[in-house]
């Protein structure tokens, strides 16, 4: 089957067709970039119908045209988990987050197209300028709807395009030390002498890291910041991005949202303990069985979440000028953040 998986394939037919709408139905239609994707393309393309017989605009996600990160993209199986979400957890878990309204791929989930509900006006958050308390307590609010319904539930494992490949844990973690000579030469000079100092320290107790067993597994965004948040004017917030699925760590999730999209390190310092008790809170209301002090010990081990991230992600994507500051500030305040929660001591 041929893979729709750009906007210059796209014919009036065969929307009309996926969309559910009339043969004819469909005048024209019109394709833009949205977003800024480091894996994928986004475009909202246009939709003007005959008599209103769809919506003004959808969301089309695409693979990179870029070949490298194409290649990357398939070994960490990102465009297959997404896919995997849409069709199989998206509408049962209750997230907020875009309706699907149409998916198709090639057998190895590496050629695809989704075409989703467009959340306008709702607006992308900043990661370069940073998130405020009342969008990451609305973050935090779809977080724990995330992780509440198989918190600690053996039924995780029943989801098996969801489990990790062996391999590709192996993959990075073999490769996360060269990556980090990669990164540490590309960005050393944005950095404080405390930030390189902890990220080395940490780097040498790399392998303690990936060693960590989380109390409770759950099914863990991995990628949960600002950045990939919708906000609608209501305030609500909507979650996209979902490449980087996989169980873990609810508190990871949680770490990484406020050490990457928190911009001031002292509002964090002062907020996080509260807003960690606030995303437990909200895990309690939907039942799932928490503890506390280890939510909040996961929280301080996972504020290296971001730091691993920007190491793995900037050496691994096409190359920007955006790219580079978003990496440099996925690194430095999550940096700032262990340090403040002496999150080495746990390693």
């Amino acid at each position: 089957m041929s893979v729709h998986s750009h906007p210059d394939r796209f014919t009036p037919d065969w929307l009309e067709r996926v969309l559910g709408a009339p043969r004819g139905a469909l005048k024209s239609f019109s394709a833009r970039p949205v977003g800024t994707g480091q894996m994928s393309l986004s475009f909202r393309v246009a939709l003007d119908w005959q008599n209103g017989e769809g919506p003004s605009s959808i969301i089309a996600k695409c693979p990179s045209l870029d070949a490298s990160t194409r290649a990357i993209a398939g070994a960490l199986r990102a465009y297959a988990l997404e896919l995997g979400w849409y069709r199989d957890l998206a509408r049962d878990i209750g997230v907020a987050c875009p309706r699907c309204l149409h998916l198709e791929s090639n057998d190895d989930e590496t050629d695809f197209v989704l075409l989703l509900q467009d959340l306008a006006p709702a607006q992308q958050g900043d990661q370069l300028a940073g998130a405020s308390i009342a969008q990451i307590e609305g973050a935090l609010v779809q977080a724990a709807a995330l992780h509440a319904p198989y918190w600690g539930k053996p039924q995780l494992n029943d989801i098996a395009w969801l489990q990790p490949s062996p391999a590709t844990a192996a993959m990075i973690r073999q490769m996360a030390p060269a990556l980090y000579t990669q990164f540490r030469a590309r960005y050393a000079e944005r950095f404080a002498p405390e930030v390189l100092d902890l990220c080395d320290a940490f780097m040498a107790k790399v392998d303690a890291y990936f060693d960590a067993h989380p109390a409770a597994l759950t099914v863990q965004h991995r990628d949960f910041r600002i950045d990939n948040i919708l906000f609608a004017p209501d305030g609500g917030a909507h979650v996209v991005d979902w490449q980087t699925l996989g169980p873990g760590a609810g508190a990871s999730d949680v770490a990484y949202l406020l050490g990457t999209s928190i911009a001031d390190a002292e509002t964090r310092a002062q907020e996080e303990a509260r807003l960690v008790r606030f995303y437990v809170d909200q895990l309690r209301a939907r039942g799932a069985a928490v503890d506390a002090d280890e939510v909040w010990r996961e929280y301080r081990l996972y504020a290296f979440s971001g730091v691993l991230m920007a190491i793995i992600a900037s050496t691994n994507v096409e190359r920007t000028e955006r790219g580079d500051e978003m990496f440099a500030v996925m690194t430095e305040r999550p940096a700032r953040q262990a340090l403040h929660l002496n999150s080495l001591a746990l390693l």
